[in-house]
């Protein structure tokens, strides 16, 4: 398996604009959608996390919004294209539910692009809910239990 290091990504800095690219290039442009700066000004209380290769190039990233004290929403998870398929995307995914288990909350929520749906439902997380739209493509709610 290959090595990968995860890390929170500070907001503001270098790093988090570096995540910020990668977001941009994986989610944001394909739908010809652009950050504005109250998008991202929005996000300074949430929890950036990063997985990078030996060398620190940054592979994926995801935030995490606080819903209350128990519930977390991940947000916006991005795979570099030229790395998907190789772990990134579990990898990230599983640090970011030990960090939330670390940090006491119990439940990790989810708007799910339809066609991510199966890579979530192999990480155990269950639809809930009818299929609906968010940012003009179809999206199912899922959640898993991290107690």
């Amino acid at each position: 398996m290959p090595h990968f290091i995860t890390a929170e990504i500070p907001f503001a800095t270098p790093a988090f604009d570096e995540a910020l690219r990668l977001r941009h290039d994986v989610l944001r442009e394909p739908l010809g959608m652009e950050f504005f700066a109250e998008d991202i000004a929005a996000e300074f209380n949430q929890v950036h996390l990063g997985v990078y290769d030996p060398n620190w190039e940054l592979l994926g990233c995801l935030t995490l919004k606080i819903l209350n004290e128990n519930t977390l929403k991940m947000r916006q998870v991005a795979v570099a294209e030229r790395v998907r398929g190789r772990g990134i995307g579990r990898e990230l995914v599983r640090f970011s539910e030990r960090w939330a288990a670390r940090n006491g909350f119990q439940t990790m929520t989810l708007h799910a692009r339809e066609v991510a749906v199966p890579f979530y439902l192999k990480l155990d997380y269950a639809k809930e809910g009818a299929r609906f739209e968010e940012v003009g493509i179809p999206h199912f709610r899922m959640q898993r239990s991290l107690i």
